[in-house]
């Protein structure tokens, strides 16, 4: 069976920095993109960052560019998400999800939810004022 956990949510102040893992299992990580959403409360799931681990691409959405990197260890099929100078706005519940790298594609973006077949359960992260 295919899991997917996340795990390094926290209550931080605004500035500080956290880093979120994303541990994967039951599946072929080199063939698989790996994704970070977040929700907020009364807000809708939006996608934060993905990486394919086939080619190594990267993808952010445009208000973490510059503070938050996608990383991998393909040797512990896991992916990371370094989150540095946090913004009240970050706030959110965040979740990993996987798709078939092939799965992506103009018509098929990374940050559409319905491309990814698996997720996690989320992990609460907060950012005080």
């Amino acid at each position: 069976e295919v899991q997917l956990v996340e795990s390094g949510g926290d209550l931080v102040q605004a500035g500080g920095s956290l880093r979120l893992s994303c541990a994967a299992s039951g599946l072929p990580f080199d063939e698989y993109a790996i994704a970070w959403f977040r929700q907020a409360p009364g807000k809708e799931r939006e996608g934060v960052s993905c990486i394919s681990e086939n080619d190594g691409s990267t993808y952010y959405t445009e208000s973490v560019k510059g503070r938050f990197t996608i990383s991998s260890d393909n040797a512990k099929n896991t992916v990371y998400l370094q989150m540095n100078s946090l913004k009240p706005e970050d706030t959110a519940v965040y979740y990993c999800a996987a798709a078939y790298f092939l799965s992506l594609s103009s018509s098929s973006p990374w940050d559409r939810e319905t491309v990814y077949d698996y997720w996690g359960q989320g992990t609460q992260v907060t950012v005080s004022s």
